[in-house]
């Protein structure tokens, strides 16, 4: 009887589940139409494996990408591999933060619940400024018109890196406040972070979903899901087209090679149009 030894049950960024054998592909792509180029193909060996294996996957191939800034992904990310991609390559992670609960009906989420959680205190002015994360934005707490404390978010002014002697970088975002002067915070996870149990990275984002810049970058993440979208339609019933995960590797491979190859004769192309201009 054949059977496929290599399936596992897989949990998604958004919490479903997927049945099967997963691979991890790490794309990059320019503006241009067959623009993309696929750098990598890891096999998920293990059900919840595929946050580590896509920062591994970030991390080998870092070397080779000297004008990379960041990685646009799904929720399967969490906080200790923001951290690394924040903290070892000097990379932003532009994705949103997972909701405390997904309200759903009829399987489609009709409301996300989002968790507020305390960052640190800082003096500004001579004044304690009591800063929260929430759905990946920094914001302060203020007391409505009925004596409750709601969220206020931050205007984000800017985003920077220090590049520190050990190779490591640290991140920090800049605040406007609401009663003028800004505030500094870190974005990476520190070592009082860790003493006092807090997940900074898991809870802050640099860029985070009510940003304005976040829309026009995470848009990105559409194109992204199409290279999955296309490799799934190339399969009849949705069925791979062989049997392990070291077969269906060639088969990935192949694939690669064939949107790679794509995409260089379209760029040579374009290159030869511009030299005869």
């Amino acid at each position: 009887m054949r059977f496929e030894a290599d399936v596992d049950l897989h949990f998604q960024g958004d919490g479903e589940t997927a049945y099967g054998v997963k691979y991890v592909l790490t794309a990059v792509r320019s503006e241009h139409v067959h623009g993309r180029i696929i750098l990598d193909v890891e096999w998920v060996a293990e059900k919840g494996g595929e946050a580590k294996g896509a920062t591994d996957s970030f991390r080998k191939r870092a070397p080779v990408l000297p004008g990379g800034q960041g990685v646009i992904y799904d929720t399967a990310l969490r906080g200790v591999h923001h951290h690394q991609l924040l903290r070892e390559l000097g990379w932003l992670s532009v994705n949103k933060v997972q909701a405390k609960e997904l309200i759903k009906r009829d399987g489609d989420v009709k409301r996300r619940v989002e968790k507020t959680v305390h960052i640190e205190d800082k003096v500004v002015n001579g004044k304690t400024v009591h800063l929260y994360a929430r759905a990946g934005a920094v914001g302060v707490s203020e007391l409505d018109d009925k004596g409750e404390p709601t969220f206020v978010e931050l205007k984000r002014l800017k985003t920077h890196r220090k590049h520190d002697k050990a190779g490591t970088y640290r991140w920090y975002n800049e605040y406007l406040l609401p009663e003028g002067g800004t505030v500094v915070v870190r974005l990476d996870t520190t070592d009082e972070d860790r003493a006092r149990k807090l997940n900074r990275s898991e809870n802050v984002r640099p860029i985070p979903p009510s940003d304005p810049d976040f829309k026009r970058i995470y848009n990105r993440r559409n194109d992204a899901e199409s290279i999955n979208r296309a490799l799934d339609d190339s399969m009849w019933l949705g069925r791979a087209h062989s049997k392990g995960h070291e077969r269906q590797l060639v088969n990935m491979l192949g694939y690669a090679l064939m949107v790679n190859g794509l995409a260089l004769l379209q760029h040579r192309q374009r290159q030869r149009l511009k030299e005869a201009a």
